[in-house]
């Protein structure tokens, strides 16, 4: 009894194609025979299944009739072949060499053999990297926001040729090379026979046009390193080790390819009266042993100034009251946190006559 092909993918037999599909790719990359460890016997039997369960109509009869439907199509020449499926995708068979679409197949061969599918222009024009420093703030800054310059030495524009890598006034050509494809074909050997190839041209790094002398400042390669001031919007309520991005100014790309993106990530200095936790301030306030027993109004720091905060009789030491809407302003939406203050009742370490008997009379009474 033949093996289920569900079951050599691994795969459900209610599974989608898009299972199917991923179940398939992975064991191919695992067991092809040129890869150590693979097993040609394996990745045929892989094949195979696939072959059945990736085409709906195939798939269907073979959930119907099972085994039996593997036997009739072999017969009718409809099951896979692995000497089938090697020259349609560029075996040998008597010196012809055909060219195929891999479809499904093309990611996988080209990870392994190092090409990729055929058509497209490409391009080794390299895409600027991305950068990230970091920048110091004040407590309040970083509460309130503010804007700050950032200086970099970095890759930038070649100002002499504006990116473009050509002398001025130089013409830009038809790369001879690749006659303005981008793109030179070549021809690989592999266990499946002969399979041509487009590779980007080296000549013109795929862009099909070369220019007749490069620019003396950047070497043809459309950038240069130097310093750059940038501005930079800090919003009101960034915390400490939060980043921002700023959207493409990273290191420039090579003869202007798309530059790479900038990461600031904030570092904030501590503040002497207010800490912060989430959006909320906290601070402490020393009042005395009469207020606190009697009730007081006392004035408070906030980060918008100051304010009057009633004490009520009786207040306990660690007693918190919460002044709204004196935090942190929301970084991602509307209003701002609170400020909770914490009141601390200072016990007096030093006390005159008369309020020492102030004192032993209150005690007695109590």
């Amino acid at each position: 009894m033949s093996k289920d092909l569900y079951e050599i993918l691994g795969v459900a037999k209610g599974a989608t194609q898009d299972e199917i599909k991923k179940a398939y790719r992975k064991l191919a990359h695992q067991h092809h025979p040129d890869k150590q460890g693979g097993d040609e016997a394996k990745f045929k039997e892989i094949n195979g299944a696939y072959q059945v369960l990736s085409d709906p109509e195939r798939r269907q009869r073979y959930d119907q009739f099972g085994s039996q439907y593997e036997q009739a199509a072999g017969a009718r020449g409809q099951g896979f072949s692995w000497e089938d499926f090697a020259r349609a995708a560029g075996g040998a068979q008597g010196g012809q060499r055909v060219e195929y679409d891999f479809g499904d197949f093309g990611d996988i061969f080209g990870d392994i053999f190092g090409f990729g599918r055929r058509g497209g222009r490409g391009s080794r024009r390299s895409a600027g990297q991305d950068i990230q420093t970091t920048l110091t703030l004040t407590f309040r800054e970083a509460v309130f926001g503010t804007e700050e310059v950032v200086e970099l030495y970095k890759q930038v524009v070649c100002d002499h040729c504006q990116g473009n890598g050509a002398e001025p006034g130089a013409k830009i050509e038809t790369c001879s090379t690749c006659g303005g494809r981008g793109q030179v074909e070549q021809v690989q050997q592999t266990i499946l026979g002969a399979f041509r190839t487009a590779a980007v041209c080296s000549s013109c790094q795929g862009e099909g046009k070369k220019a007749s002398k490069q620019c003396k400042q950047c070497g043809g390669d459309g950038r240069v390193r130097a310093s750059e001031k940038i501005k930079v919007k800090i919003p009101a309520g960034i915390q400490e080790g939060e980043s921002i991005r700023v959207s493409g100014k990273g290191e420039a790309g090579g003869r202007g390819a798309h530059p790479g993106d900038l990461y600031i990530t904030m570092r904030v200095e501590p503040d002497p009266v207010f800490e912060r936790k989430d959006d909320d301030i906290l601070s402490t306030l020393e009042i005395s042993f009469s207020q606190a027993a009697l009730g007081d109004k006392v004035p408070v720091e906030t980060l918008d100034g100051e304010v009057i905060l009633k004490i009520p009789a009786g207040t306990q030491s660690g007693k918190v009251f919460r002044l709204g809407d004196k935090g942190v302003p929301h970084l991602r939406s509307r209003g701002r946190g609170d400020q909770l203050v914490t009141v601390q009742v200072v016990t007096p370490t030093k006390l005159s006559r008369k309020q020492k008997q102030l004192l032993e009379e209150l005690a007695q009474g109590e």
